[in-house]
């Protein structure tokens, strides 16, 4: 049997017909919130941009509305060293979809190149003006697949659960200005080449995603933040995520999204005691998805003076 694991969002009942010709799916693309709100968990390059070492904790669709639903979890934290020029993280993903599970443990390392550009910026902006930096991760992915709990009787492909370890080594991209911010990376540049299983094939996602930051003196405690997510995997059509937030001082802030053919997304969030971040995110699924509208939320810790702008 040849299994291919691609990254999605699917309903157990399409996933059943899917296995049934040998396609199953473990890690989800990330939500609104976890690569807008905590950019680390996708780019390792992020690490140590914050002004303090911060933590982050996700959880996505705990609500459960369809038996089989997707849901994801996440543990992260990175920092800084060396006058901010060296960032140091590591994190855990846990992902669940159907019978499928997948843990993905990592650890992540940045350089960093600062440029003094001279920029029209609020005040109460936390990142530092002109950054290039460069990241690299090497982790561990753990694949079991519950085929058995499936019924399917009679079809050797479902006879035995399936289990695999898969090392992984991700590269990351990324260029910070004060008004705007572009990156690429990828989870697994080795593919499935070191799976403890034959059985597997493995397709990596690749991530690219741009995003602008409006501000105007006249308005100066808003900050409104579009921004565009691209994602291609080999085997599946190009996703497409566009979202725009907006922002009061750092106290708290809006948003709304697309995603191409998958789901409507909006969040709210607010910065609670100088140090703590929490965004609650709501995606609403389109096109007659049977996986039903799912609940998220992130909530970030940064040491030092935190968010505070004061």
């Amino acid at each position: 049997m040849k299994l291919n694991i691609k990254i999605g969002t699917l309903a157990l009942g399409v996933m059943l017909s899917l296995a049934m010709n040998n396609t199953l799916f473990g890690q989800q693309t990330p939500t609104f919130t976890e690569y807008n709100y905590n950019p680390f968990i996708i780019n390792s390059a992020y690490a140590g941009l914050t002004q303090n070492t911060e933590f982050s904790l996700s959880n996505t669709g705990f609500s459960k509305p369809v038996e089989g639903s997707p849901t994801s979890f996440s543990l992260s934290g990175h920092g800084s060293l060396n006058r901010n020029k060296i960032g140091l993280g590591a994190g855990i993903i846990r992902d669940e979809i159907g019978v499928t599970t997948s843990t993905s443990f990592f650890a992540a390392y940045s350089y960093k190149i600062f440029f003094d550009f001279k920029s029209n910026r609020p005040y109460w902006q936390l990142y530092d003006a002109g950054v290039l930096s460069f990241g690299i991760t090497a982790g561990l992915q753990q694949y079991q697949n519950n085929l058995t709990q499936l019924g399917i009787i009679g079809d050797p492909n479902f006879s035995q659960d399936i289990s695999a370890s898969i090392p992984t080594i991700g590269l990351g991209f990324l260029f910070n200005h004060a008004s705007f911010y572009v990156g690429f990376s990828t989870p697994n540049v080795l593919g499935d080449a070191l799976a403890s299983d034959d059985n597997l094939n493995l397709n990596s996602p690749y991530y690219g995603y741009f995003g602008y930051r409006f501000f105007n003196n006249i308005f100066e405690d808003l900050m409104i933040k579009p921004n565009v997510l691209l994602k291609y995997e080999n085997g599946a059509p190009l996703q497409a995520d566009i979202n725009v937030a907006v922002s009061f001082r750092n106290k708290f802030e809006i948003g709304t999204g697309y995603r191409t053919n998958n789901s409507y997304n909006f969040l709210a969030g607010i910065y609670l005691f100088d140090n703590v971040r929490a965004i609650y995110n709501y995606n609403l699924a389109t096109n007659g998805s049977t996986l039903g509208n799912t609940h998220g939320i992130i909530i970030s810790y940064q040491f030092g003076n935190g968010y505070s702008i004061d």
